[in-house]
């Protein structure tokens, strides 16, 4: 039973599309709000609603939870878990589940019984919609969103949020393993709980984890497999770069898809990089986000020819990337080695020898190092 009545706001909602963020913030909450609480001071509703019975069974019971008092005269917390049904879904849109939420509203309005708290966490709940709006004006809101990176991802917010999250464990991962992780886990909250969990337990907090490490414990995803590959291409790393065609091609992708999403672009930033560096006499980044700086110092003529995101700006980490490996080749076999991707494009597209032929000679070609 909790012991002492809590200070401030007694109703909450938190919502947002990082389910991970929103369980962490709601279970952090509700032990500030229930501290010592025992199954008289803590009613949990689940709300996870597989059907619009099920969630208007479960506003209901929260309803009654809510206008219950508390036992022995101490104070409560009410805790609406995973409410699934404020989502844009067909039991969210349903008249019987709005009217359900409607009633709700009003009991919050009218005021909680003494000494009654009311938590609401509800992942993925669509901002839009009237019961929303109305529960976010009665309650002290909390918003846990994962960051818009559009259709394609922009690679640098996914690692950004990426670092961000591995900082919070407390866990040292170098550079290149951060970007691993990203490519391999994506925006996907829940598994990158899962596998900072399972790297904290194989080298724990005071380790130095590699970007080996990583691809040792991670899955490789489809993105982490092309991020594979194009690491490969710009560190020239000859045979990472076969040995990650091979797994792509058993994985089932098609030899286009491959070359256009990772070898063209890679080898044309990196093209880009190396052209910048030499015609403007630049001094290679030490670390990709340290490029944008010197971007910025060039006139807008000499970056008008650089690829760009889809707000306008230029993609300045991609290219910083390719920047801090430039060294690895000369201009001249950059240029040869995107007349190459061309013919291998054709080639592809001819069907006249197979995807990872075609692929493996275009990268031996690409990464062996010339005789001088």
């Amino acid at each position: 039973m909790v012991t002492e009545w809590t200070r401030g706001p007694r109703i909450h909602l938190l919502a947002g599309s990082d389910e991970a963020a929103l369980r962490k913030a709601a279970m952090t909450l509700t032990r500030e709000l229930a501290p010592n609480a025992d199954a008289f001071g803590l009613e949990m509703i689940d709300g996870a609603a597989d059907s619009v019975d099920a969630a208007v069974d479960c506003v209901h019971e929260t309803i009654q939870a809510i206008l219950t008092l508390p036992f022995f005269g101490g104070s409560k917390l009410v805790w609406l878990k995973n409410a699934t049904f404020l989502a844009d879904s067909a039991t969210g849109r349903s008249e019987d589940v709005l009217t359900a939420l409607e009633k709700l509203c009003d009991i919050l309005k009218s005021g909680l019984p003494e000494r009654v708290s009311f938590v609401l966490s509800a992942p993925l709940a669509d901002k839009r919609r009237a019961a929303f709006k109305a529960l976010s004006k009665l309650a002290a809101t909390e918003i846990y969103d994962l960051p818009d990176v559009g259709f394609r991802g922009d690679e640098e917010t996914i690692i950004e949020w990426t670092a961000s999250r591995i900082r919070e464990q407390d866990l040292q991962l170098e550079a290149e393993a951060v970007d691993v992780l990203a490519a391999r886990v994506g925006l996907n909250p829940l598994q990158l709980d899962s596998e900072l969990e399972k790297l904290e337990t194989a080298f724990g907090t005071g380790g130095r984890i590699s970007s080996e490490n990583v691809r040792l414990l991670v899955p490789q995803t489809r993105e982490g497999g092309l991020f594979d590959l194009s690491d490969a291409i710009a560190k020239r790393d000859l045979p990472l770069a076969l040995e990650t065609l091979g797994q792509l091609i058993r994985q089932g992708e098609r030899g286009i898809g491959i070359l256009l999403a990772a070898v063209v672009p890679t080898v044309r930033n990196l093209l880009l990089a190396k052209d910048l560096i030499v015609r403007h006499k630049l001094s290679p980044p030490t670390q990709p986000q340290f490029f944008a700086g010197t971007l910025k110092r060039l006139s807008a003529e000499a970056i008008s020819h650089l690829p760009r995101k889809k707000d306008g700006t230029i993609s300045a980490y991609l290219l910083g990337i390719a920047a801090t490996n430039a060294s690895h080749y000369a201009i001249g076999e950059l240029e040869n080695g995107f007349v190459s991707c061309a013919k291998a494009n054709q080639q592809l597209l001819s069907g006249s020898l197979t995807d990872e032929v075609i692929l493996g000679r275009l990268l031996i070609d690409l990464l062996s190092r010339k005789a001088p």
